[in-house]
């Protein structure tokens, strides 16, 4: 079977179902705009293509994220025609339709199957839009009118694609029906034995050593440090937190961008603005047990969580965040905000605890009683691993659920 994938920095969701489906004699094609030149990576071939220069034109600011999605299509439509023209003509493609490059593949290959990779779609509605106070929208009137033009790209994706797989089941939910019905609900998976508990695991942080497990170590992890994953709450919590815990070192993992949600103001960052927001309450003696370690290399961001003793993990009602996953893997105890998402892995005092996610004196009083409880870290830790290898496993559940949905889309059962 021919296969073509496209996500624009692919591998991305596809990193272990397609170098799976080539090793069992599939032909498969990406087109990506991740690389220069043509590559070929774990037996997929790795095309390139570019966008367009365009000149600058005035549009309606609804309109500006459709506009750079229809860029994308028309570009990712003229490799593809490009691919055809040498002979290319795919059973399946496969779409990350996120950022548009999908929108015009079936004009190009029409008997081709589709199917698409449903990460949200943009309900607004509260939780979903204007969950937080404090960031919510300037213009609440019209918030919901821009949100529906966000979703266009969904729309247009409806009539393209045959099928859908979503991680999550909340996310699979945000899509409205007829279309919720073609989705199917499979994590792309955790690879639980190298995400795994480490009892004898060191890490070394400067300005802390070498830590083991033996040290009190408290984890916090973003890909970039900002209010949409909950790290305004976690910092006006932490004068609190380290008043409590005198001895305890506080892990933060996280880059200084903004994935999700709004900007900072001008040439500012939300991981520098709580951190000055709280500064002042904090000794320099306290404030030497906190450590911002940035983005770091995976091997390391296993140690750190197998070395946690204590994981928090906050987040909007939105996409679950794969280090959530990762950490109950390794083990950790979690403490986590109590959102629609995270109640999807963590059952209050079964695979973790939950808090309000506006509460930080809840948090840290959470996060006090298992740092005194070990028998009750153990107990949690142990389930939450269990929950993880039972319907997240890697090998054992999700690629195989995959390959069966390719299966089935490919022969036209959806």
């Amino acid at each position: 079977m021919k296969i073509l994938f496209i996500h624009q920095n692919f591998p991305g969701q596809y990193k272990h179902l397609a170098p799976l489906l080539a090793r069992q004699g599939h032909h498969c094609v990406a087109l990506t705009l991740r690389v220069k030149e043509a590559t070929t990576w774990q037996g997929v071939r790795v095309v390139p293509y570019t966008l367009p220069k365009r000149e600058g034109q005035k549009l309606h600011p609804w309109l500006v994220d459709l506009d750079t999605k229809v860029t994308r299509g028309e570009a990712c439509y003229h490799a593809a025609r490009q691919l055809r023209d040498k002979g290319y003509v795919p059973d399946l493609i496969l779409a990350h339709p996120g950022w548009g490059e999908s929108l015009f593949l079936r004009d190009v290959w029409p008997e081709a199957r589709m199917g698409l990779y449903c990460e949200l779609y943009h309900l607004a509605g509260w939780p979903h839009l204007n969950f937080d106070p404090e960031f919510a929208s300037k213009t609440p009137e019209t918030e919901a009118l821009r949100i529906r033009m966000k979703n266009l790209n969904n729309h247009l994706h409806f009539d393209q694609g045959h099928a859908g797989i979503s991680p999550t089941r909340f996310q699979a939910d945000t899509f409205p029906q007829p279309f919720r019905d073609r989705i199917t609900v499979s994590h792309d998976g955790i690879d639980t034995l190298t995400a795994c508990p480490q009892p004898d695991v060191r890490l070394e942080v400067e300005g802390a050593g070498t830590l083991s497990r033996d040290d009190e170590v408290i984890t916090f992890v973003n890909r970039n440090l900002e209010p949409y994953r909950g790290y305004h709450i976690f910092m006006r919590a932490l004068p609190h937190l380290l008043r409590e815990r005198p001895r305890a070192h506080v892990l933060i993992v996280g880059g200084d961008e903004v994935s999700y949600g709004a900007r900072p103001p001008k040439g500012q960052t939300w991981k520098q603005i709580f951190i000055d927001e709280v500064r002042g309450q904090i000794p320099d003696t306290d404030w030497a047990r906190v450590h911002f370690l940035g983005r770091i290399p995976y091997d390391r961001f296993l140690r750190l969580l197998q070395l946690s003793r204590v994981h928090v993990y906050l987040t909007y009602p939105f996409v679950l965040s794969w280090s959530l996953m990762e950490a109950m893997s390794c083990g950790a105890a979690i403490v986590a905000g109590d959102t629609e998402p995270v109640r999807e892995v963590i059952t209050e005092d079964e695979t973790g605890r939950l808090v309000d996610f506006f509460d930080g004196a809840a948090l840290v009083g959470e996060v006090c009683a298992l740092l005194d409880d070990a028998a009750a870290r153990r107990r949690l830790g142990a389930a939450a691993r269990e929950l993880i290898r039972e319907r997240y496993d890697l090998q054992t559940t999700c690629l195989p659920r995959q390959v069966a949905w390719v299966h089935e889309l490919a022969a036209g059962d959806m």
